[in-house]
């Protein structure tokens, strides 16, 4: 038996971010002492340091912890498109929210797009900005008939998006929405200037930081680190950690679902002519220039699945390598990725205060893939609700919100998801043994009549660990793109030596011993 990952001539055989590969990040040190702050926040992806930032600015004394190091998730994963063409979404938020709220989503983003724009310019930050058209694209007639109902929310919002009968890149095209004014960037070459801004302005940054989910008393807030060594105490507290590190009775878990993405980075045979492009067809197709080694890279993005749960991993890759070729010809993938993001229930994230009793206490999460804007919505929002000052975009993200349709519908369909699951992953018979499993190859095993995961490394180790999700007991999934086990309940993802990489779980899987049970 083998089913083990054989690379082929143009996929890398590990996954790498072009945007982590191409800058150099400063360190941060773990925390080793008690420290006393104004404001702290929990997670160093855009919209925790987009947010220290701000504060740091307004003179705020800041404090930036993360588990792990910064611009590592997410962010340094991420596509970077930054645009309010968010996908198939302005219809849909019409029919759920009504015209002014899905007016208020656009305008929300267009005002983050022309602040990021401004930042850069304000810094001279050199992310190769590139101001680009953004395409919503259909070809089949069915997308076609759903973009046309795009287009007329586009025209009841006043968004100047354009109908196209073609677009500049060689896709069959029945029609496209062009959005003018959009943009593309480096996103960890601009963050590090912001990284450089907030330690200029007195701000601390922490990696290698786990904060614990207990939180101790009222304002002032105490913060512990996971194993209590250390403390940090802060009047206000913001958590951009995908899944809030402290739930604050909000149900996080529950109103939020985690998905993954994949991205090839491909040297296109033919030149790519310009602009953005998403597909509405299904599964879905992202579509960007990069440029690298002074080369021009085409993204090549898409096969959305819920985390934990798609085909065999490494085939996502496959398909778009497939796509990319069809598309320009294919000289060459010197780098593939993929990334995990949050979803709420009604598309919108959940942005300030993290229940209308936890005052201080504010959340940033579920951009559902296009945190690039939404991150700047946050950070904005936050600042101005630790600031006291009325923000026009607040009510529209309150996380406290709960819109009848569709959150009661998701809310249902998403916890039902969860159960099955869980029962699933309990009930599964496994046949498969350590003994059978070849070199780089991992799977989920019978040990000693019980379910185990077990990844034997490129050198013959065997790394032999507990399925079960430390988060709420689901059973982990083998990810054999990744070389990782994800939880297909809530999002949680380990390394293949069982140790957290994405929240919401805090501890790491079980290691068990070959010879013990």
């Amino acid at each position: 038996m083998n089913n083990s990952i054989s690379s082929t001539q143009q996929l890398p055989q590990y996954p790498e971010s072009l945007w982590r590969s191409s800058t150099e990040l400063p360190t941060f040190p773990r925390l080793t002492e008690n420290i006393t702050v104004d404001v702290a926040i929990v997670g160093a992806g855009i919209a925790g340091i987009t947010t220290a930032y701000l504060l740091s600015k307004e003179g705020f004394k800041v404090a930036v912890l993360d588990a792990g190091q910064i611009l590592q998730g997410t962010t340094g994963h991420t596509t970077a498109k930054v645009t309010a063409q968010h996908g198939m979404i302005y219809d849909e938020l019409i029919q759920n929210l009504g015209e002014a709220q899905a007016s208020k989503y656009y305008q929300a983003n267009n005002d983050a797009l022309q602040w990021i724009a401004q930042t850069v310019k304000e810094h001279n930050i050199p992310c190769e900005w590139q101001q680009q058209d953004a395409y919503l694209y259909a070809e089949s007639n069915q997308a076609e008939a759903k973009l046309m109902k795009e287009f007329k929310a586009y025209e009841k919002l006043g968004i100047p998006g354009q109908w196209k009968e073609s677009v500049p890149v060689p896709l069959h095209v029945k029609g496209a929405i062009q959005l003018p004014g959009q943009a593309q960037f480096h996103p960890l070459a601009y963050l590090k200037a912001l990284v450089d801004a907030i330690v200029k302005a007195g701000g601390v940054i922490y990696e290698n930081t786990t904060v614990s989910n207990r939180l101790e008393g009222e304002r002032p807030f105490t913060l512990t680190t996971l194993h209590g060594d250390h403390h940090i105490t802060c009047q206000h507290l913001v958590s951009t950690s995908h899944f809030p590190f402290s739930d604050g009775g909000g149900f996080f878990f529950s109103r939020l679902h985690a998905e993954r993405s994949y991205v090839i980075a491909m040297k296109p045979q033919t030149p790519f002519a310009e602009g953005m492009y998403i597909s509405v067809d299904e599964p879905t197709r992202s579509l960007r220039t990069a440029s690298w080694n002074g080369e021009q890279l085409v993204l090549v993005g898409g096969e959305s699945h819920k985390t934990g749960q798609g085909i065999c991993t490494y085939r996502h890759y496959e398909n778009l390598e497939e796509f990319g070729a069809k598309l320009l010809g294919n000289q060459g993938i010197p780098f593939r990725w993929s990334t995990q993001d949050l979803v709420t229930l009604d598309k919108v994230p959940y942005i300030g205060q993290i229940t209308s009793k936890d005052e201080g206490i504010y959340v940033a999460t579920g951009f559902a893939k296009w945190g690039m804007t939404t991150s700047a919505v946050a950070a904005r929002i936050i600042t101005d609700q630790i600031q006291g000052r009325d923000n026009l975009y607040s009510d529209l993200f309150s996380p406290s919100r709960f819109n009848a349709d569709p959150s009661i519908k998701n809310f249902v369909v998403q916890n039902a998801n969860v159960a099955k699951e869980m029962l699933t992953g309990k009930l599964g018979i496994v046949y498969t043994k350590a003994d059978e499993l070849e070199k780089d190859e991992g799977s989920v095993i019978t040990h000693y009549g019980k379910r185990a995961g077990a990844y034997r490394d490129p050198e013959g180790n065997l790394h032999l660990v507990d399925t079960t999700c430390t988060h709420m007991g689901c059973e982990v999934e083998w990810n054999e793109g990744e070389r990782t086990w994800d939880c297909p309940c809530h999002g949680s993802r380990f390394g293949y030596d069982g140790k957290v990489m994405e929240g919401p779980a805090q501890e790491a899987l079980k290691r068990l011993d070959y010879d013990k049970v």
